[in-house]
């Protein structure tokens, strides 16, 4: 054997037989479960300098040339995009907890000190915050005892637009207004004074709209953690100076309240509103269930913006909607008519029973889903999902957007056709059970508001359309539909609209 004993020979052959077992499963691993396809982008910048406006449209049109699931890296960040409701079952349900944490921007972590009930992390102080918000102020008991607070708000909308009768009416403007004195009264129980409610309302949508904004920029601190202490786009710098302003209005409507508990005013037999229970608990420094104050804004943060800027958004999609076409308008009044009566206003009772209604709502959220690429998530392992790797850290996008237009699932997707969901309504509810639907997401972190919203937003629209008819102003033939993108989509131009009471009853109107 020339030197070469047999047992050493033997050792050489076992090693170098492991060596390349191990390498051979390593490679079939990586040749198993690749991380998916994607445009390959320039090198360190990657896919950052082709991204367009509208990202979700982009990412639709992405998805047509690389599948349903497909990979860009934006810098040192490498984000999938999923556009298949059986992969996004596998995300939202099969591996939920894997997913269940956010990939919160910079904007987003200034805005809210990621304290919040949207940006948090999955885990203890996420869940005890989600289950005080529901339970205290989104349960089913607390929002049937709220209803007085909602049909006040929208009975001022009506007396509001009485007095505008033929002329011209931003509908964004007014809704905001009224969701936000809704949101307001179910905070502090409708015990805030009048003039501090309005003098908030004049402020907030401006601060709000901005904010919201700016968590949906592209922001290169997000794509180069590194070069995020440079701030390039100065996203970070504008968050912070419209801070203090957001905080000011926050510290009025939080000391307003203390004035009013300890003056006693707030005793007087009611329930306990949400800001007096979030102020029990900050007092509460010993208990494991306390708070204190930045957690506190944070929460109310995400109230105020979830419940006036998504839904008042919404509200003037489905105005758009309606308004171009007038046949549908003429259904949803003759529905009105028939299940509210000409005498009569609308009373949340009513909503079981518009089903057309209903059916328009929904079919605004299909062509307008509030966020059309959901909040991102963010693996807190490896995982496969439809046989590909996706790396813990990574970025993932569910295209809503592009899965609510597909021809796979929807007969003529982009027609605006209400009656698709009168067939089968209980298959399209916004519980986050049906993939081909997923307005408000799916899973641990589905919308914690959907009640409420649904609320809101149909009692407002049934009473617009029954007490009024709405006119476009003179010369628009035509309303403009095109968005703009941001973590929520607006319409691009607001909608200007000119009311005229509808029925004959004056005391409705007063």
């Amino acid at each position: 054997m020339d030197g070469f004993s047999l047992p050493y020979l033997t050792a050489i052959v076992i090693v170098v037989s492991l060596f390349w077992y191990f390498w051979i499963s390593r490679t079939s691993k990586k040749e198993a479960h690749p991380i998916p396809p994607g445009p390959r982008g320039l090198p360190i910048l990657g896919y950052l300098p082709f991204l367009q406006v509208n990202l979700h449209k982009q990412f639709t049109e992405l998805a047509k040339k690389y599948g349903p699931i497909y990979k860009l890296w934006l810098g040192s960040k490498l984000c999938v995009v999923i556009s298949s409701p059986c992969l996004i079952n596998e995300v939202v349900r099969d591996q939920d907890t894997i997913f269940a944490n956010r990939d919160p921007p910079v904007a987003a972590i200034v805005i809210t000190g990621g304290l919040d009930i949207v940006w948090s992390p999955y885990g203890q102080y996420w869940r005890d915050m989600r289950k005080l918000f529901v339970r205290e102020m989104l349960s089913n008991r607390n929002l049937e005892a709220s209803y007085f607070h909602r049909k006040n708000e929208v009975e001022k909308v009506v007396k509001s637009l009485n007095t505008k009768a033929g002329s011209s009416v931003e509908i964004g403007d007014l809704i905001f207004v009224t969701e936000l004195n809704v949101v307001l009264s179910l905070l502090w129980g409708g015990t805030m004074d009048k003039k501090i409610i309005d003098r908030i309302g004049s402020e907030f949508r401006e601060v709000m709209s901005k904010l919201v904004d700016l968590m949906g920029k592209p922001n290169v601190s997000d794509f180069f953690p590194v070069l995020a202490k440079f701030d390039v786009q100065g996203i970070e710098r504008e968050a912070k100076s419209l801070l203090p302003c957001f905080h000011e209005i926050l510290d009025s409507i939080i000391c307003e309240r203390m004035k009013t508990i300890k003056s006693g005013k707030s005793e007087d037999g009611r329930r306990k509103d949400f800001l007096q229970i979030l102020l029990e608990l900050k007092e509460q420094e010993d208990s494991e269930r306390s708070i204190n104050l930045p957690q506190m804004k944070a929460i109310l943060t995400d109230i105020v913006i979830g419940g006036t800027d998504t839904t008042g958004t919404t509200i003037e999609w489905v105005m758009a909607e309606v308004l171009n076409n007038p046949q549908v308008k003429g259904r949803v009044q003759e529905e009105l008519a028939e299940v509210v009566g000409l005498k009569n206003t609308v009373e949340e009772s009513h909503i079981p029973k518009l089903q057309y209604l209903d059916a328009v709502v929904k079919e605004t959220f299909r062509l307008h889903p509030p966020v059309p690429l959901l909040i991102p998530r963010l693996p807190s392992q490896c995982s496969i999902i439809g046989g590909y790797t996706i790396p813990k850290g990574s970025s993932v996008f569910l295209n809503m957007w592009s899965i609510h237009r597909d021809p796979l699932f929807w007969e003529n997707p982009s027609e605006f056709k209400p009656d698709r969901f009168l067939n089968d309504p209980g298959n399209f509810n916004f519980n986050g059970n049906n993939f081909q639907y997923l307005p408000f997401g799916s899973g641990r972190r589905v919308c914690p508001g959907i009640l409420l919203a649904e609320k809101m937003v149909m009692h407002l629209l049934a009473t617009l359309f029954h007490l009024f008819d709405w006119e476009l102003p003179e010369g628009s033939e035509k309303i403009d539909l095109s968005e703009k993108f941001g973590i929520v989509t607006r319409k691009r131009t607001p909608l200007i609209a000119i009311p005229s009471p509808r029925l004959d009853d004056s005391d409705m109107y007063a």
